[in-house]
């Protein structure tokens, strides 16, 4: 019989493949406010929550330019495009049979609750999860544990009986350092560094509740 009782996943680059809209929505705003990032790697914040991608960039920007205005810029070209995202291969299918299994399954993201609300409702997974953390819900994002303890305390199970799938090194240090188990999402066939299980599919979480 399975140890776990429960699965936190992560959103951006697990659940939706938002990594390319994230991009372009920071490009933009960062652009309409006269910085110009094509210099950066395109996955060069992947991961990273939105206040250090700020620091890291506010040099760029002119004096006098405010995180709240950029980040608003952000979310709002995201929503207005939340439309075109599509959910990675398998992560409804994984999803669906969690939940006819009774298996509680749970939302943890870096990202702002806007942005987290858009994945949620393009997926269409509202029904299916019990709650989801956002950064707007936490003191420290990813990889401060945090994020992940509070998703284990809502559940009400210890941390080692709860399922992290993750894509990011961030996220997946966030989790380990909470305690859970960490399921490193690799599509690509690359060990996961820093997880306790690699997957290429989605559906190899399914498994891990079968006895």
């Amino acid at each position: 019989m399975s140890l776990f009782r429960a699965v936190a996943w992560d959103i951006d680059g697990t659940l939706i493949d938002s990594e390319p809209l994230h991009e372009r929505a920071l490009a933009a705003a960062s652009a309409a406010l006269g910085a110009d990032l094509r210099d950066l790697e395109p996955d060069a914040f992947r991961g990273v929550h939105a206040l250090d991608i700020w620091k890291a960039l506010k040099p760029r920007f002119p004096a006098g330019s405010s995180f709240k205005t950029w980040i608003a810029a952000i979310e709002g070209y995201y929503v207005a495009h939340a439309g075109e995202l599509e959910p990675n291969p398998g992560a409804l299918e994984a999803m669906r049979k969690l939940a006819e299994r009774g298996i509680a399954q749970a939302c943890v993201s870096n990202s702002g609750r806007t942005i987290v609300d858009a994945n949620i409702d393009a997926l269409g997974i509202g029904k299916i999860i019990a709650f989801s953390l956002s950064l707007d819900d936490v003191s420290s994002g990813k990889p401060d544990p945090e994020p992940y303890r509070e998703a284990g305390c809502r559940l009400a199970l210890q941390a080692a009986e709860v399922v992290a799938v993750e894509d990011s090194g961030a996220g997946a240090r966030s989790a380990r350092a909470a305690g859970l188990y960490v399921v490193g999402y690799s599509p690509s066939g690359e060990p996961f560094v820093g997880s306790d299980r690699s997957i290429m599919k989605l559906m190899e979480v399914v498994a891990l509740f079968e006895a």
